[in-house]
């Protein structure tokens, strides 16, 4: 494949696969989004190596940004909020290495270097987005901020809520589907840590912000049936 496609498959996949909360962000200019890409437009970043390098340090500083929001939220909250936060923290990293291991799975039923790009923006968005997050939940949590929580009903009383959902769980069907059969636990698994986040993590947010954790999934779970078994 050549650089000039592989750089543009690359600004795709970064640019184009954030949640909604997160791509507000994006006019934001983040240096770390920067850095990342002028590292994937440099002439000896061009190859496959290369611009999954340039996307694994992006992901690796926005690790760090995660943390470091983190820190700052914790003396932010009340010990109430703190303990729900805890569990949505610990909710999500269960997540994100039970979702490595369905993308290890996804990803080694196929073959190109197109690929390979696509599993390292994989890899990074769900950290972005959750560094992006906690860094609001931050802002939030200051005295004089509003608080934008409130009590949510069920999904299936909010008509967006109840479709995502739908869709979800289509695509869902769709990748097991595809899946070879020894690989399909790895799927139940991840959907299992998923609910599991979505369930800790609907107290901290509004109608919005809980459309966004199923639109994610929605669009991972698309992605990843699309992708399946492909040469």
């Amino acid at each position: 494949m050549r650089p000039t496609r592989l750089l543009a498959l690359a600004l795709t996949c970064v640019l184009g696969a954030a949640p909604l909360a997160a791509r507000a962000e994006v006019a934001a200019a983040d240096p770390i989004d920067a850095a990342m890409r002028t590292c994937l437009a440099r002439s000896d970043m061009s190859s496959t190596a290369g611009q999954v390098q340039c996307m694994e340090t992006a992901r690796i500083g926005w690790k760090t940004a995660l943390d470091n929001a983190w820190q700052q939220l914790q003396p932010e909250l009340p010990p109430a909020r703190r303990k729900q936060w805890q569990k949505s923290q610990a909710s999500w990293e269960a997540l994100r290495d039970a979702d490595k291991q369905l993308l290890a799975a996804v990803f080694a039923t196929t073959r190109g270097t197109m690929y390979l790009l696509a599993e390292a923006d994989m890899q990074l968005q769900p950290v972005r987005d959750r560094a992006l997050v906690l860094r609001g939940a931050v802002a939030d949590a200051r005295p004089g901020q509003p608080s934008r929580g409130k009590r949510l009903g069920a999904c299936t009383a909010d008509a967006r809520c109840e479709h995502a959902m739908f869709d979800m769980n289509r695509y869902y069907r769709r990748l097991r589907a595809k899946l070879p059969v020894r690989a399909r636990p790895t799927l139940v698994r991840a959907q299992k840590a998923w609910t599991t986040y979505l369930n800790a993590a609907t107290p901290l947010v509004d109608e919005r912000g809980r459309f966004d954790i199923i639109g994610a999934r929605v669009a991972m779970l698309k992605r990843l049936a699309e992708t399946a078994g492909n040469d």
